[in-house]
């Protein structure tokens, strides 16, 4: 008797265009995107069983083109398959929905608060849908929901608290590749922000001259007090 399996017929990542061929409005969308996926890096440095893709086309369907998000994370899959790394995702072949997709918002929307809201509600499922719109000045910049009963509530908070993912979200204004103005970052329960990897690296050299001041003190106190000794007619031992 054959066995039949339509997963064998879906097509793979191999398979299927990993771009839209659309590029990204502005630099920034790449910038804030990146930004998250580099703090995760190194913050769960140790966990593998995460995803963040950023400007990575999401496939559901295999009729249908590829979805293109900013930036999304997915919870319960390999962080890497292979040493090829991720062309695409796709869904039968992850076997996991993101639980969270950011969009940036340009000077044109492009449905981030209509058609697009809905898709990832009604399509995929996707648990907590995020946008960031730097533009706006009447209504909040950052606005984070959360899907129940399949439509997306507003939360609250600042940063936003994401159970389900055991972090937070928000913005403050920080330093990223030289350029200060506001990003957003994520946060610890307590509301901490997580270090990014230049923050990561800056503390790291703070403390190395730190040890090393403390060092130089610790020589001068030493020659210090085997100068005077010697005043005394001690001769140290050294």
């Amino acid at each position: 008797m054959l066995n039949y399996n339509p997963l064998h017929c879906l097509p793979s990542s191999e398979e299927l265009p990993n771009s839209d061929d659309n590029p990204v409005d502005n630099q920034l969308q790449h910038l804030i995107s990146a930004l998250l996926e580099n703090t995760l890096a190194i913050n769960w440095s140790e966990r593998w069983d995460w995803f963040f893709g950023v400007n990575m086309g999401i496939y559901y369907d295999p009729k249908q083109p590829a979805l293109v998000p900013h930036g999304f994370l997915s919870l319960g899959v390999k962080r890497v398959v292979d040493e090829s790394l991720r062309l695409s995702y796709v869904l039968w072949e992850e076997e996991r929905s993101p639980i969270l997709v950011l969009e940036v918002v340009s000077q044109i929307h492009q449905g981030e608060y209509s058609s697009k809201k809905e898709f990832y509600a009604q399509k995929l499922g996707v648990l907590y849908y995020v946008i960031y719109n730097p533009f706006r000045r009447k209504k909040p910049a950052l606005e984070v929901y959360q899907l129940v009963d399949g439509e997306y509530l507003l939360m609250s908070g600042s940063p936003v608290w994401l159970p389900q993912i055991g972090l937070g979200i928000g913005r403050e204004r920080g330093i990223y590749q030289g350029i200060v103005r506001e990003w957003l970052y994520w946060y610890d329960e307590k509301g901490e922000k997580l270090l990014t990897p230049d923050e990561r690296i800056q503390e790291a050299e703070e403390q190395a001259n730190f040890q090393a001041q403390q060092r130089l003190v610790a020589e001068q106190q030493v020659l210090l007090l085997t100068a005077r000794l010697k005043d005394l007619g001690i001769e140290p031992e050294i």
